[in-house]
C-alpha cells in the first residue's frame, strides 16, 4: 500500500496572509485540526508551510478561545498565518509505501505530512488515515480465525501458510509479518472449513501461537 491509495486529495488550505482568525473559524467550520498554506507564485501553487490549531491557540491570550464564537478580544487580534505558521515541514509523496509515512509520524511526533507531487501539494496524510489503512486491512466480514504466532528470524512464513492451508483447504484472507518487543511474529487471518485442523497443525508445530481470536 502507498501514501496515494489513502491520503486525502481534496485539501483545504489556507493563504499566508490571511488573519489567524480566519483561519480558526475555517478549521471550527470543518472540524480539521491543521491547514496547509499555500501560497500563489509564478510557477505555481507552493506549499509555504503548515498551521495548526494549537499554533492558532498560542496566538492568542489564555481566556481567548478564536475556535469559538468570535469575541471582540479576538476580533483585535491581527496576527497574521504566515506569524505562526510552521516553515520547515518534513512532507511525503504520492509513491511512498504507507507504512514509511508512517514510521516517520511517528519518529517526528506529528499529526499528518503533506503529500508533494513535483513540489506541488497533492494531498494530505493523517494519523486517522493511517489508522484507516490499517482497519483496512484486518477487517473482513468472512467468518473465520486471526491467528498471531512466532517466527524465526529469516523464515518463509508464507510458503510455511500456503503449505498449511493448502493441505486443510482453508484460505489465506491476509497475512502480515511484523516485529513485537524484537521478536518476529506473523498475523494471518483465516476462513474456511478445516481452520480448526489448521490450528492443530499450527499448534503442534515449532512455532508459538500468541494469540487467536474467532470471527462469526
Amino acid at each position: 500500500m502507498i501514501v496515494r491509495m489513502w491520503m486525502q486529495q481534496e485539501v483545504i488550505v489556507v493563504g499566508p496572509h490571511e488573519p489567524a482568525t480566519d483561519a480558526a473559524a475555517l478549521m471550527a467550520r470543518k472540524r480539521i485540526r491543521r491547514l496547509p498554506v499555500i501560497e500563489k507564485r509564478p510557477e505555481g501553487l507552493r506549499l509555504t508551510g503548515m498551521v495548526s490549531a494549537s499554533d492558532i491557540l498560542h496566538a492568542f491570550p489564555p481566556g481567548v478561545n478564536p475556535f469559538a464564537v468570535i469575541t471582540p478580544e479576538a476580533t483585535r487580534n491581527l496576527v497574521t498565518v504566515a506569524e505562526i505558521m510552521s516553515r520547515y515541514l518534513v512532507t511525503t509523496t504520492p509513491e511512498t509505501p504507507i507504512e514509511q509515512a508512517a514510521a516517520v509520524m511517528q519518529e517526528r511526533k506529528i499529526g499528518a505530512l503533506p503529500v508533494l507531487r513535483d513540489q506541488q501539494l497533492a494531498g494530505l496524510i493523517t494519523e486517522s488515515d493511517i489508522f484507516r489503512a490499517f482497519v483496512g486491512f484486518f477487517s473482513s466480514s468472512e467468518e473465520g480465525i486471526r491467528v498471531t504466532f512466532d517466527i524465526s528470524k529469516g523464515e518463509d512464513v508464507f510458503g510455511f501458510i500456503a503449505e498449511a492451508a493448502r493441505k486443510r483447504k482453508v484460505r489465506v484472507v491476509n497475512l502480515i509479518s511484523s516485529q513485537q518487543d524484537n521478536r518476529p511474529v506473523c498475523v494471518v487471518r483465516l476462513t474456511g472449513g478445516a481452520i480448526n485442523d489448521l490450528l492443530d497443525d499450527l499448534w503442534s508445530s515449532n512455532h508459538t501461537v500468541l494469540n487467536v481470536v474467532r470471527f462469526p
